[in-house]
C-alpha cells in the first residue's frame, strides 16, 4: 500500500470512529432527553411515597395513641365498676348480717317488743287518768265530792 492509501484508510477509520463517537454521543443525549422525564417522574413518585409513608406513620401513631387512651379509659371504668360492686356487696352483706342477727335472736326481740308495748300502754293509761282529773277544793275532797 502506498502512503496515500494508508492515509485514506486511516482517515476513513478516524472518520468511522468519529462518526461512531458522535452517534454514541447523540444517542446518549437522546437517551438522557428521553429518560429525563421518567427520572423526574421517578423522583416525584419517590417523594410522594416518602410523604405517604410519613403520613401513614403519623396516622399509625395517632391510632396507637387513641387505642392506648381507650384502653386506659376502659381500665379505669372497669376499676370503678369493680369498686361499686364491692361496695354494694358490702352493704348487702351488712344487711344480711343484721337480718340474721334479728332472726337468730327473735325470741329476745319479741320479748323486748312486748315489754316496750306494755310500758307504752301503762304510761298512756297513767297520763290519761291524770289528764281526766279535775281540780277540787279541800272540802270537796274531804267529803268525796258528794256536795
Amino acid at each position: 500500500m502506498t502512503e496515500s492509501d494508508k492515509q485514506t484508510t486511516t482517515s476513513k477509520q478516524t472518520t468511522k470512529k468519529t462518526a461512531a463517537a458522535s452517534a454514541a454521543s447523540k444517542a446518549r443525549q437522546s437517551t438522557d432527553k428521553a429518560t429525563a422525564p421518567a427520572t423526574e417522574t421517578a423522583r416525584a413518585a419517590a417523594a410522594k411515597t416518602d410523604e405517604a409513608a410519613s403520613a401513614a406513620r403519623t396516622g399509625a401513631q395517632r391510632a396507637a395513641d387513641v387505642t392506648s387512651t381507650a384502653a386506659h379509659t376502659a381500665a379505669k371504668s372497669v376499676e370503678t365498676g369493680r369498686q361499686a360492686i364491692v361496695s354494694a356487696s358490702g352493704q348487702v352483706a351488712a344487711g344480711a348480717r343484721t337480718a340474721w342477727t334479728v332472726l337468730s335472736h327473735r325470741k329476745i326481740v319479741a320479748a323486748g317488743v312486748g315489754a316496750g308495748l306494755t310500758a307504752l300502754s301503762a304510761a298512756s293509761y297513767a297520763a290519761g287518768r291524770r289528764a281526766e282529773r279535775h281540780t277540787q277544793g279541800p272540802i270537796t275532797r274531804m267529803i268525796g265530792g258528794r256536795i
